[in-house]
């Protein structure tokens, strides 16, 4: 990152390397069909490109950082898909920095790719202990990028429904990870 931001072109190609495959797998989950997920990882690595000020070399949490802009970029560009009317804000430099570059708080434990790769199996066993209704509201939530609201109006509940759902699930999920540790 460091080399990124002194423009090094041939350090966004090690990252390109490093993470492409990864954020590919989590946006293609998001995206409706794969060129618009190839799409989106060109974006991503085009926003890194540009925006790598924004990035906070004092924490160094590239991993967390990537992954999130990644989500982030592929939620909004499934939004825009689902929104046939002019709702939407007009997606320039602004609304990029507002919502698609991450700003991580510094108190969160930093993650490596290493690490995560290895913590993967807990993660996914503790999710497979969520109910399904736990599962469901999660996903829309995370990877359909639904707001509380749009999951209140999907699921025909209140929004202060879904946001105990939510709640819940999340509490549900770190248990289950506190529990797989010990």
């Amino acid at each position: 990152m460091q080399r990124i931001s002194k423009y090094d072109s041939r350090a966004l190609e090690e990252l390109f390397e490093r993470y492409s495959d990864l954020l590919y797998t989590l946006v293609k989950k998001i995206a409706p069909d794969e060129l618009t997920a190839e799409n989106i990882l060109v974006e991503i690595f085009a926003i890194i490109w540009k925006n790598i000020e924004k990035f906070d070399f004092e924490t160094g949490n590239v991993y967390t950082w990537i992954v999130t802009l990644a989500r982030n970029r592929a939620v909004e560009s499934l939004r825009r898909s689902r929104d046939s009317s002019s709702t939407l804000d007009f997606y320039d430099d602004d609304f990029e920095n507002l919502y698609i570059i991450p700003y991580l708080a510094r108190d969160i434990d930093t993650l490596d790719i290493k690490t995560a790769f290895k913590v993967k199996d807990k993660v996914e066993k503790a999710l497979a202990r969520l109910t399904d209704a736990q599962k469901y509201v999660i996903h829309l939530a995370y990877y359909d990028g639904y707001t509380l609201d749009e999951i209140a109006d999907k699921l025909n509940i209140p929004v202060e429904t879904v946001r105990t759902k939510v709640l819940t699930a999340m509490h549900s999920l770190r248990e289950n990870l506190l529990q797989g540790q010990s």
